[in-house]
């Protein structure tokens, strides 16, 4: 009997990381399903301290999640690393690439026991696991990356050995404009905080990964030429000159919302609400503001006068309960009662695809993580960028500067935004001449969104491509 082709996907530690290479699993067995798709993921040791959010899952969840995806398709399966036992408690971001080379053993082991079983094509690595390359190096498997920003933030991110050998001190005491093929100018305060500090440990974490990108069969990246066709360009002349690897930009690939219930009550006061009127404020899962910046917050969505649905979460541990401060305690006396007419506060959580999908929905106030800009996009619903951490302030810069589908709010000497900023930022996105700009344009990528994913379209046919190599003898 002759043996099924294969491909393994390896998601680096978490759930957003799981639930990305399941979300690539599915578009490449859509075009392609004679495929069958094995996706690798690691386990956390007991005693060390993981990334917590109202939408995490537990070991319960994720396999009530693995399970229900082999069920609606069975040609993803599911193969967990063995864990192991990691002595020293290790900062979240730190773990995950910790967990992934102190495995590599494991990891060998799984490949060669699939590749027994199977004809394995080749292997595709969320790039956090960078230093998994090793091991399909020695077994001589095709190795490919998976990217789950934009182009743009890889290009910066695959030009950095350059920088760095050009360059002896930190970017972050360099006060200057650094140019990369195909981008606007990138200021350096605009690179994520270790990128820009030789002494941070991920500064040569950064280096080692993007080395490995360099010298991998390709490197597959979340978005489409319609929003990055500049940088896509740029990065295919470079694999032309041997300065990049191949890019195969398959996007925009979606998170499926998963693991709870939708939240019904802030959907319901939606639907009372007018046409592209409420502006939705959300932060990600690791969007967390002092009690200070929060009531600044509240101050510019009351200045602003706008209809508001805003999910907020607080770094601030205690309150009057075990389980943290309430709305009351968090935000200005009073603001509660006074925007109950236009405005809604949900604590922690809400159910972020399908409030940008709703018709009610006019503007997004963002963190501006890849994941949220892409929903945004897809639903043509106008930002504010306000960038907290990684790879955001370059993002900003591309959607403020490059796509001009964003606001940037400004930052005072406190490293806070000011109520007065938001409102007049959100006026401005929701009200003014400059608001209606940004529609008309995000609409267009709107559209552009999803004919790229159509067929014909320039993200399936970069999926083809790579899909085609994959089969080359």
């Amino acid at each position: 009997m002759m043996m099924k082709n294969s491909i393994i996907l390896y998601s680096a530690l978490g759930r957003g990381h799981l639930i990305s290479m399941v979300e690539l699993g599915k578009l490449i067995l859509t075009h392609h399903p004679s495929l069958s798709i094995t996706i690798l993921f690691l386990t956390p040791p007991s005693n060390q301290d993981t990334p917590t959010s109202p939408t995490a899952f537990t070991c319960d969840d994720t396999a009530k999640y693995m399970a229900a995806v082999t069920a609606a398709i069975p040609s993803i399966t599911f193969h967990r690393i063995p864990p192991i036992s990691i002595p020293v408690v290790l900062p979240p971001h730190i773990l995950t690439f910790e967990l992934c080379r102190s495995t590599r053993h494991h990891l060998r082991h799984v490949i060669t026991s699939i590749s027994k079983s199977s004809n394995l094509r080749a292997v595709v690595l969320d790039f956090l696991n960078y230093s998994a390359k090793h091991v399909t190096d020695n077994l001589k498997i095709p190795t490919y990356f998976y990217y789950t920003s934009g182009a743009s933030t890889l290009s910066t991110f695959l030009h950095l050995p350059k920088l760095a050998e050009a360059c002896t001190t930190s970017l972050k005491d360099q006060n200057k404009h650094l140019s990369f093929p195909g981008l606007p100018n990138i200021h350096t305060t605009d690179l994520p905080d270790a990128a820009a500090d030789r002494e941070d440990q991920g500064y040569h974490v950064f280096l080692d990964m993007a080395s490995s990108m360099h010298q991998s069969n390709g490197v597959i990246v979340n978005s489409f030429n319609a929003i990055e066709g500049e940088v896509i360009q740029a990065l295919e002349e470079g694999f032309k000159e041997g300065t990049t690897p191949p890019v195969f930009c398959i996007g925009p690939v979606i998170s499926a919302p998963c693991g709870k219930k939708d939240d019904s009550e802030c959907l319901n006061w939606l639907d009372s609400q007018p046409s592209q009127s409420v502006v939705f404020l959300s932060f990600g899962s690791m969007g967390r503001f002092t009690r200070t910046q929060l009531r600044e917050i509240a101050i510019g969505l009351e200045e602003s006068e706008q209809r508001f649905l805003w999910v907020v979460r607080s770094e601030f541990n205690g309150g009057d309960s075990e389980e943290g401060p309430s709305l009351n305690e968090l935000l200005p006396e009073g603001f509660l009662e006074r925007t109950k007419d236009r405005g809604m506060v949900v604590m922690n959580w809400a159910p972020q695809a399908e409030i940008l999908s709703h018709d009610s929905v006019g503007g997004f106030v963002t963190h501006c993580g890849w994941n949220s800009v892409l929903e945004a996009l897809c639903e043509g619903v106008p930002m504010v960028a306000w960038p907290l951490y990684a790879e955001q302030k370059l993002n900003r810069v591309i959607l403020v500067r490059e796509m001009k589908v964003a606001l940037a709010v400004e930052f005072n000497k406190d490293g806070l935004v000011s109520g007065t900023e938001l409102g007049e930022r959100v006026r401005e996105l929701m009200d003014a001449e400059k608001g209606k700009e940004i529609r008309q344009r995000i609409f267009k990528i709107k559209v552009s969104a999803k004919e790229a994913k159509a067929e014909g379209g320039s993200s399936i046919l970069d999926l083809n491509r790579l899909v085609q190599l994959w089969m080359e003898p």
